[in-house]
């Protein structure tokens, strides 16, 4: 499998990568493996996945564990293996531990790429990152910032300590706070493992905790209804701010009734039609340019081997009706 060679350029450095010059394009098999199935979030990247998959006429296999964990992702892997899919697509929850079993994926010659949450670079041909995270870990702070008068104690959800994208964005959230926000205090970070009742059990925990809490930023899209849903419940909706991100169908209502401020995402549908159409490219021998405009999705940027999709896209209870995802 796989056995032919040809240059990717990324920002005209051209790096080899492997191809099958027998294979047609109708027979690719890619699989894509979210950190979690079964969440609202990681099902549009499914929907955007499949669309591209009919659109480019390449076989689409989505599968992911029904909790966020690297074994169990890691299980899927070698299933894939054992199927000989031309190309895995994974968004890590670990971005080390996932590093044997995707070796041996290469070494049988199935391409290796990630999205939304990447591993070491060693592991893989190219990362798809849906917004560049610096800005998108300053700008969340920045929007909880805003709502909270700039002063207060607040806390973060998070999905996860080691998955890369939250512990990338979680640091220049907090950065941007101990840099511009010297009267706001962090008082705790809750793991959820995207898990939506352990997010709100969470929520509630600090809720209790610190009765002086002002703000709940969540960074992964269960977080934040579930910390807007225990505002609710403890009657602190507008007293407590809720930010951070999320899909606009999960925080519709909680934007609406004021027990979530503003919420912050990317069309994750897009992302997934994306992840299609440049794993497509690799496997057809194409060339990723910076600002190279993708049908369906825009145009890229890239950085060395990092694909950045686009800006993020912050929802209100003035705007959310504009948005179905």
């Amino acid at each position: 499998m796989n056995s032919g060679k040809y240059q990717v350029i990324y920002n005209g450095e051209q790096k080899k990568v492997q191809e099958n010059p027998n294979k047609s394009t109708e027979d690719y098999t890619i699989a894509v493996v979210p950190k979690v199935s079964g969440i609202p979030y990681f099902n549009a990247v499914e929907e955007g996945a499949l669309e591209a998959g009919e659109d480019l006429n390449v076989n689409v296999l989505f599968e992911g564990p029904p909790i966020a964990d690297w074994q169990q992702q890691r299980s899927i892997i070698e299933d894939f293996i054992q199927r000989d899919v031309d190309l895995i697509a994974i968004s890590a929850n670990d971005p080390k531990k996932l590093g044997p079993v995707l070796q041996k994926a290469r070494q049988k010659g199935i391409r290796v790429i990630t999205w939304d949450s990447d591993t070491d670079t060693k592991f893989r041909e190219l990362f798809i990152n849906m917004v560049d995270p610096e800005n998108l870990g300053r700008h969340l702070m920045d929007n909880l910032a805003s709502q909270m008068g700039e002063e207060g104690e607040y806390a973060i959800m998070t999905g996860s300590h080691v998955a890369a994208n939250l512990s990338a964005w979680m640091n220049y959230m907090i950065e941007q706070q101990e840099e511009e926000y010297p009267d706001m205090k962090l008082v705790e970070v809750v793991e959820t493992e995207d898990n939506p009742l352990k997010s709100y059990t969470g929520a509630e925990k600090l809720l209790k905790t610190y009765p002086n809490l002002k703000g709940i930023l969540g960074s992964s899209s269960v977080g934040p209804p579930a910390a807007a849903q225990a505002v609710k419940d403890a009657g602190k909706s507008g007293k407590v701010t809720v930010t951070g991100l999320s899909t606009p169908n999960l925080m519709r209502g909680y934007l609406k009734d004021g027990s979530a401020q503003m919420i912050t995402l990317w069309s994750p549908k897009k992302l997934g039609y994306l992840t299609i159409s440049l794993a497509k490219k690799l496997l057809n021998g194409g060339s990723l340019k910076d600002g190279q405009h993708i049908g369906k999705v825009g145009n890229i940027k890239i950085k060395s081997d990092t694909v950045i999709m686009g800006l993020p896209i912050d929802f209100t209870r003035e705007n959310i009706d504009q948005y179905d995802f």
